[in-house]
C-alpha cells in the first residue's frame, strides 16, 4: 500500500534524470506529507515527448459520474490490473504514468508505527502509475492518477504486505510507451512483468514521528528518523 508520499524538495535533477521535454509544473512546492486528492509530478509521454506536470492522486475513471471513486483509487493491485473496471479503459489505453516522489509512508500492521521508506542511496522513486482524463458537469477537465502496488519485498514485508512497483531508468521508457523506429512497443505481458518488487538490498526503511498521521502536518521532520545518529540504520 502506499497513500502518503514525501515529494521531492527540487524537481531540477530529476528532470534531467528524465529528460524531460515540457515542464507544465511551474513554480513547484515540495510536500512532505503529501496525501490522496492530493497534486504530485507525474511523467507521461507522447510520441516520445516526455512532459513533467501535476496529477490529482486518485484515479476518476473517465466513465464516473463524480470525484468520489477517487477516494479508494489512489493504489491499484498489479494482479487483475486489466480487468478492475476503475482501471481497465486506462490499461487499455495505454495511459501509463511514473509518478515521481523521495520516499513513502508505511504504517506497521502490529501496532500503526509509521515508518519512511525510500531507496537506499536517497535518490528520487520512480513509481509506477495509470492516469485518467475526467470532464465534470461544468465542463472542466481533471487529470488524476494511482499508483500500482505489487506484493511486498522481503525487507518491508514485517511492515505491510504491499508496496508501491518502482521502476529504474532502463524501464522508463517500455513503461511510458516509447519505443524507437522499426521497434515493437512492450506487450501486455512485457509490461505485467514489470510489475514486481523492488530489490529489498536497494531500499532502506526508518521509524518516523506519529504526527505524519495527520495530513495538516507537513514539514521536512516528518520524514526525519526516530533512531539516534549514532544507532545502527534499518536497511
Amino acid at each position: 500500500m502506499c497513500g502518503r508520499a514525501k515529494l521531492l524538495d527540487d524537481v531540477s535533477e530529476i528532470k534531467l534524470d528524465l529528460k524531460i521535454d515540457f515542464d507544465e509544473i511551474g513554480d513547484y512546492r515540495p510536500h512532505w506529507n503529501a496525501a490522496p486528492t492530493s497534486k504530485l509530478p507525474v511523467v507521461v509521454s507522447r510520441n516520445g515527448e516526455r512532459t513533467l506536470t501535476l496529477m490529482r492522486w486518485g484515479l476518476i475513471p473517465s466513465w464516473a459520474k463524480d470525484l468520489k471513486i477517487g477516494y479508494s483509487t489512489f493504489n491499484a493491485r498489479a494482479e487483475g490490473i486489466d480487468t478492475r473496471p476503475a482501471f481497465r479503459a486506462a490499461w487499455q489505453a495505454g495511459r501509463r504514468c511514473l509518478v515521481i516522489a523521495d520516499g513513502y509512508y508505511e504504517w506497521r500492521d502490529a501496532d500503526k508505527q509509521p515508518f519512511a521508506v525510500a531507496l537506499g542511496n536517497r535518490g528520487p522513486m520512480t513509481l509506477a502509475g495509470l492516469w485518467d482524463q475526467w470532464r465534470a458537469p461544468d465542463g472542466d477537465t481533471l487529470k488524476s492518477f494511482t499508483i500500482i502496488t505489487t506484493a511486498a519485498n522481503e525487507l518491508l514485508a514485517p511492515l505491510h504486505a504491499r508496496m508501491p512497483v518502482l521502476l529504474g531508468p532502463e524501464r522508463w521508457a517500455a513503461w511510458l510507451g516509447e519505443h524507437r523506429l522499426g521497434e515493437k512497443a512492450a506487450t501486455d505481458a512485457g509490461l505485467k512483468a514489470m510489475l514486481k518488487p523492488y530489490p529489498a538490498a536497494a531500499m532502506a526503511y526508518w521509524p518516523v514521528d506519529r504526527r505524519v498521521g495527520n495530513v495538516g502536518n507537513d514539514s521536512p521532520d516528518l520524514f526525519a528518523s526516530l533512531i539516534p545518529p549514532e544507532a545502527p540504520a534499518i536497511k
